[in-house]
């Protein structure tokens, strides 16, 4: 039915909007990609409001430059898809137009949190078991917060949704939510994959404002004129649901079946592991996800701030590799890649703590440390302080990977590592040798993009599944296979750092040092 040739993605991250397009081969054909920002309110601290005028008008000049820079016209777009950060919000009035918005991280809603556990000790443990969230990333307080504090707004709220949502109803008028970021909210029931009205009931909530579900790769609209005017895409091309970034990007990554498992490396670290029941840790401490995968759900784990420390360190620290990398053209984590390799493992023993292993009905992280370093040059100096970090990261993978392994009572035979950290040359390598398990990186650069891709192209019928597309398009560039030694090193390590990790955090919560972060609440 359908002979056009290319496929586009539109990707909300935190940090940017993105157009992407794609060959029904999978082949990336352009990308334009637009920074935004979401401000605080200083009336609010730990705000993180949505201008949706502004990154609507992003999202359309991404749109509109993709297509002029690739030379494809929009009739040659056979189906779009989106996908976006997770747990961001927009709340609509009767008349359809937004009334209040948030981004990912928005922490405006401590007073809302305590609320909630005011109603039941129990409480956030009781819809854990049956939604997979906790309050510390949900739209629960959120909700109550504009409820609190915005009562106008909340009067006016007829619906909800979430950002990927948002643009095709931008491009289209029609809203509709689907499961895998929808159950972000901690509003989802996870084996109906749909809307629990007594989860907002026990919350003191309304529960009358929940849109339609469509699973992930369904067709649930196609471009209106004003959508067509606005964008540059055509009328009447066909608009699939697309899903959350991580589930979406697991797709983009070829990790489909069961059982089998992701790490994305940026600024935060997700560790992505596929089930074949929505079922919850009795422990509270592992979040539960619906995949973009019909009947398959995922157990995440999340390491803070990875990413963002690496760039701390480099930025801090590195002026002289920065300097150098801008002479040779090259990066300058290339350039420390190649002298932390030279470090062996372990650091010399010493000890860098940043994020925690997710605990994540009590979750928070001790203030970051470096420990059990010598005043020797030649031995603790900068390059070592950066493997230091590298390793770290990766010691907190393997508490999620056991944290998972403890939940399910099974462990991966391999798993795949995408995101900007895969790129470097040391670090997929150190990550085998702390799982123990080999490790596979992908050709793929934009793999969440690509998610989405194969998200349009199974709605319109151009791919038989999903499964069968991410088969199909996902390529392995490299595998690495862990040294033995080094695991016997590592295996120390991660004692080591358990043992070190555990009164860094008391001190933390005897407020002698400031958390590097914790949940609202908390």
């Amino acid at each position: 039915m359908y002979n056009m040739n290319y496929l586009m993605a539109i990707d909300a991250g935190t940090g940017s909007i993105r157009a992407v397009i794609f060959d029904t081969h999978g082949n990336q054909m352009g990308c334009v990609q637009k920074e935004w920002k979401h401000s605080e309110d200083p009336r609010y601290p730990g705000s993180m409001d949505f201008d949706w005028k502004a990154n609507w008008a992003l999202a359309c000049s991404c749109i509109k430059e993709v297509l002029a820079e690739t030379g494809i016209g929009a009739g040659n777009i056979a189906a779009v898809s989106t996908t976006c950060m997770r747990e961001g919000i927009v709340l609509y009035d009767a008349e359809g137009e937004e009334v209040w918005a948030c981004a990912n991280v928005d922490a405006r809603a401590k007073d809302e949190v305590t609320q909630l556990k005011q109603i039941d000790p129990n409480l956030e443990k009781e819809l854990y078991m049956k939604s997979g969230q906790t309050f510390a990333l949900g739209a629960l307080p959120r909700l109550l917060w504009v409820k609190n504090k915005l009562p106008e707004v909340y009067k006016k709220t007829a619906r909800l949704g979430m950002i990927n949502d948002w643009i095709i109803y931008r491009l289209s008028g029609v809203l509709a939510v689907e499961p895998s970021n929808g159950s972000t909210t901690g509003l989802f029931d996870l084996k109906t994959r749909n809307w629990d009205i007594n989860i907002a009931r026990r919350c003191g909530l309304r529960d009358d404002i929940f849109p339609d579900v469509k699973e992930c790769g369904t067709v649930v609209a196609n471009v209106s004129a004003k959508g067509a005017a606005d964008s540059g895409l055509v009328e009447g091309t066909p608009l699939v649901t697309g899903g959350g970034d991580c589930q979406l990007g697991t797709i983009g990554v070829g990790v489909v079946e069961l059982n089998e498992a992701v790490v994305f490396g940026g600024s935060f670290w997700q560790y992505e592991v596929n089930t074949d029941k929505g079922v919850c840790s009795p422990k509270c401490n592992v979040r539960v996800n619906c995949h973009a995968v019909e009947n398959l759900w995922q157990y995440e784990a999340l390491a803070f701030n990875p990413g963002l420390v690496m760039r701390w360190f480099r930025d801090a620290f590195c002026t002289e590799e920065k300097r150098l990398a801008a002479e040779k053209n090259t990066d300058p984590y290339a350039l420390l890649d190649e002298k932390a390799a030279s470090v062996p493992a372990g650091s010399y023993g010493m000890i860098c703590a940043f994020s925690d292993v997710m605990n994540y009905i009590n979750w928070k992280h001790a203030s970051p440390s470096f420990i059990n370093f010598d005043l020797d040059p030649a031995k603790y100096n900068k390059v070592t302080f950066y493997r230091a970090i590298m390793e770290n990261s990766c010691l907190v993978t393997l508490g999620h990977l056991r944290l998972v392994e403890e939940a399910t009572g099974k462990r991966p035979q391999k798993i795949v590592f995408a995101g900007g950290a895969a790129k470097s040359a040391l670090w997929p390598q150190i990550l085998a040798d702390v799982l123990g398990i080999p490790v596979d990186v992908p050709v793929v650069k934009e793999a969440t993009a690509l998610g989405a891709a194969i998200m349009a192209g199974k709605g319109i019928g151009l791919y038989a599944s999903v499964k069968d597309a991410a088969r199909s398009l996902v390529k392995i560039e490299k595998t690495f296979s862990p040294n033995k030694k080094n695991r016997e090193v590592y295996d120390k390590a991660y004692q080591n750092w358990r043992t070190v990790y555990a009164p860094l955090l008391k001190l933390s919560d005897e407020r002698v040092t400031r958390y590097m972060w914790s949940a609202p609440g908390l």
